[in-house]
């Protein structure tokens, strides 16, 4: 995986196509081995999710070539990769687990990650979610407790300063309700890239650690696709 991140470093300086051309065969090597793994994760966390049995590569990764149509950034291609794994793919609204490759003096995410939850939710989805937190509040902080223990960290950055007004400014888990993303990540160094195995348990021991808060969100997700 260590030449993966050395490559996608020499691409962010060299983020043309002329260069990127001239190197097709490294990125195709590099993406076979993404891909490898990224179907080893897939079979990994099916033991312990099984909404996400039967998910291809496919389904769960993303091309290299950015859309550049109306963003002021003009770069062809994209300086990480990822792969998101959860029920009916990448594009479907629902909680999973992606997993992220960037050099740090990149400027996407900038180092690499693991996620879980939902990202940009809908606004009924975000009210399906803030309905289910409501219900089962206890659950929802025990299964954010148990990630925090495995290093994860709540997405906070885009919080309300106040309680949704349909919900009680007093419930003892408003904090929660005041959440727009419902995200846990953490960053990994580089290191730990060098070894494919430790990896792979590194990266399946701390999605396991998240997939009571998952399946919550899911739950939540469920609800509100059933009444849309």
């Amino acid at each position: 995986m260590k030449n993966i991140l050395d490559f996608l470093s020499e691409l962010r300086l060299n983020n043309n196509k002329e260069w990127f051309d001239a190197n097709k065969s490294r990125y195709k090597a590099m993406q076979e081995e993404f891909n490898a793994f990224t179907e080893k994760l897939i079979e990994s966390i099916s033991t312990f999710d099984k909404s996400i049995t039967g998910l291809t590569v496919k389904d769960c990764t993303y091309r290299i070539y950015r859309d550049i149509r109306f963003s002021p950034n003009k770069d062809p291609y994209k300086t990480h990769m990822g792969a998101y794994i959860c029920p009916k793919g990448k594009k479907s609204g629902y909680a999973g687990y992606y997993f992220h490759i960037e050099p740090q003096d990149a400027n996407y995410i900038g180092g690499n990650l693991l996620a879980t939850g939902v990202h940009c939710p809908e606004p009924k989805v975000i009210q399906s979610i803030r309905e289910e937190i409501f219900d089962n509040g206890q659950g929802f902080d025990k299964s954010i407790e148990k990630a925090k223990r495995l290093g994860f960290a709540l997405d906070e950055s885009t919080k309300l300063k106040n309680v949704p007004k349909e919900f009680p400014k007093d419930y003892i888990f408003g904090e929660y309700l005041k959440l727009k993303e419902f995200s846990l990540m953490q960053f990994f160094p580089a290191e730990i890239l060098l070894d494919e195995k430790q990896l792979l348990d590194f990266t399946i021991t701390r999605f396991k650690g998240c997939a009571d808060f998952n399946h919550i969100l899911n739950r939540a997700v469920d609800y509100a696709y059933e009444e849309m």
